[in-house]
């Protein structure tokens, strides 16, 4: 099922500690962004490209994706100071270029280079037919629900996803829910949350552990390791 995917890449990488945006820095030879984006340029299912980005990043972008060689960047809207006013611009952009209301869109994180064709195709399908449906694995380790330093519980860990991206909606829905959270002053954490407010179902679609979100300089060793592997399975 086609799809377009929409990435909040206005960043400021302060956990990174990089110095600028995190998505510039290179994994492998290669900026972070490019990776991320290449896997869905070279979808056959992937219809189109919506970046938000910051105002003064948005011409060596530009250059980048030139370099690159990726041609499915629609449109880069002026992302926010907070994720969801970028995704929010996203979809904005999706609407006021023509996007179908029923057709789905992805948001998903520009730092998530290693997320599977096979995650992007089945989350294509699920949110076609349910409306919405998100990437996720299930929690390995036992969680503790804590206050003040003191332990007050302990979830039942068959009913814990860690939840990643990409999560994908009808794009109408994700629509309804950015504008209701903005008329609310609601911040989410994720757009799955702001779906959920409505009172929508989200369909649980099983990633993969390799699905990681380059945050930390320790994440970039990850990739690092994570790209050699990849190189090796296809020699």
């Amino acid at each position: 099922m086609e799809y377009t995917v929409m990435l909040p890449a206005a960043g400021s990488g302060r956990r990174m500690g990089a110095g600028e945006n995190k998505l510039f820095l290179p994994l492998g030879g290669e900026p972070i962004l490019i990776r991320t984006l290449r896997v869905f340029e070279e979808d056959p299912a992937c219809r189109g490209i919506i970046l938000a980005v910051r105002p003064d990043e948005r011409e060596r972008i530009r250059k980048m994706l030139v370099e690159a060689g990726i041609q499915k960047a629609a449109a880069m809207p002026d992302g926010g100071e907070e994720r969801q006013d970028s995704v929010r611009a996203c979809v904005r952009a999706f609407i006021e270029g023509g996007g179908d209301g029923g057709s789905v869109v992805m948001v998903h994180d520009a730092a998530r280079p290693f997320i599977s064709r096979r995650v992007i195709g089945e989350l294509a399908v699920s949110a076609g037919r349910h409306g919405a449906a998100i990437a996720a694995v299930r929690a390995k380790d036992t969680v503790k629900q804590v206050h003040g330093g003191i332990v007050e519980s302990t979830p039942d860990r068959e009913s814990l996803w860690l939840v990643q991206t990409p999560q994908a909606f009808r794009a109408s829905l994700l629509s309804r829910a950015e504008e209701q959270a903005a008329a609310d002053g609601f911040l989410g954490t994720d757009e799955s949350m702001l779906v959920e407010r409505l009172g929508h179902p989200v369909r649980i679609v099983e990633s993969t552990y390799d699905n990681v979100k380059m945050t930390t300089k320790e994440d970039l060793a990850i990739g690092e390791v994570l790209l050699k592997r990849l190189e090796e399975e296809q020699n």
